[in-house]
């Protein structure tokens, strides 16, 4: 039996299917991230991404752990649908079949919109990602890349919906390796002084993804993003919180940033709180909103211009963490030395 067969009967009620190459037609290039290339194509009538993995000693085990996570969580929501695995006869490459993204990306969704969303849409966003996540959390699963280029856009006459996508790194929080990959304004501080990925990690990840909803921005784009970043982000740096986020959401972000993993709340707790929020506690927010755009304060057009050494892609970090590690004790005393105070 091959390995992807195995990885099938993970879930005996899996909805995942095989399917021959020459089924899927029209394949075109539309995207390379770091640990593969995407591409948009025609299968039964309707548009599809198919997700090549890059050739390296670990594409197998990228392939495995986002294949098994979508049979866990293939009845969950919010979460993109794999709709099956085919095999390239040329290369011999095992590829995902998945629901395409018509709206692209999170990212691009706030650069293209940001003006003319409000907070009550905000709010809608963070519960549907939040309920992917708690999902995910649900099997016990970490996501461990989590980023505004991992959240996918779906938009159609009737609704619009945001799905967490790119689970190649997800698997069991009680799994632990030496690598560590990912984008370094949304990784939790303690990873680069050698604590495992948790679910804690990706709450601190979900705060980021709540200040880039926010603002429109992605975190710390107008600086190099290296060790000096890292530093200063295990240091206590967190991005500036800004006047129109209404302050159940702010306490909400910075209790998800915070640097001990033990303080932030549960996937769950954080959808149940999003859940509940009322609209009256967003009244005065769309206001304050609408008048800082007008004032060129706020939105990612009137943001700083964007460091060249910025880096958004997924990539290897274990030199950035080895390097810190390696640090006597004393050393690294110097570094973590306080705490931000964050203004709401």
């Amino acid at each position: 039996m091959s390995f992807v067969s195995i990885a099938l009967t993970l879930n005996s009620k899996t909805k995942i299917e095989w399917i021959p190459f020459p089924q899927i037609i029209n394949l075109e290039e539309i995207a390379e991230g770091g640990f593969g290339i995407v591409y948009q194509a025609i299968w039964r009538n309707k548009k599809v991404a198919v997700k090549k993995f890059a050739r390296s000693e670990n594409s197998n085990t990228y392939f495995l752990n986002e294949l098994r996570t979508h049979c866990k969580c293939c009845d969950c929501g919010c979460i993109n649908k794999c709709y099956g695995i085919t095999k390239d006869p040329t290369t011999e490459e095992y590829m995902l079949v998945l629901q395409f993204a018509d709206g692209g990306n999170l990212h691009e969704y706030l650069k293209n919109n940001f003006s003319n969303i409000t907070w009550k849409e905000k709010l809608n966003i963070l519960q549907q990602i939040s309920m992917g996540l708690r999902n995910i959390h649900k099997i016990d699963f970490t996501h461990r890349d989590l980023h505004s280029g991992n959240i996918l856009h779906f938009e159609s006459n009737l609704y619009k919906s945001f799905q967490v996508a790119d689970l190649g790194l997800a698997q069991s929080e009680n799994i632990s390796n030496n690598e560590i990959n990912g984008v370094i304004p949304y990784m939790a501080p303690e990873i680069f002084i050698g604590s495992k990925f948790s679910k804690a990690s990706d709450v601190y990840s979900m705060g980021m993804i709540m200040w880039e909803i926010t603002t429109g921005c992605k975190p710390f784009s107008n600086v190099e993003h290296d060790y000096k970043l890292i530093y200063e982000i295990i240091d206590g740096k967190r991005p500036k919180i800004t006047e129109d986020t209404p302050e159940c959401i702010a306490g909400l972000m910075i209790r998800c940033w915070d640097s001990d993993p033990g303080k932030r709340p549960s996937m769950d707790e954080i959808h149940k709180l999003l859940s509940k929020m009322k609209n009256e506690e967003f009244n005065g927010a769309d206001q304050k909103r609408l008048e800082l755009i007008g004032l060129k304060k706020l939105g990612p057009e009137y943001n700083e211009k964007p460091h060249s050494k910025a880096i958004y892609t997924s990539r290897s970090l274990s030199s950035y963490s080895n390097k810190f590690i390696s640090l006597t004790k004393q050393d690294r005393q110097g570094y973590i030395t306080r705490e931000y105070e964050f203004d709401i």
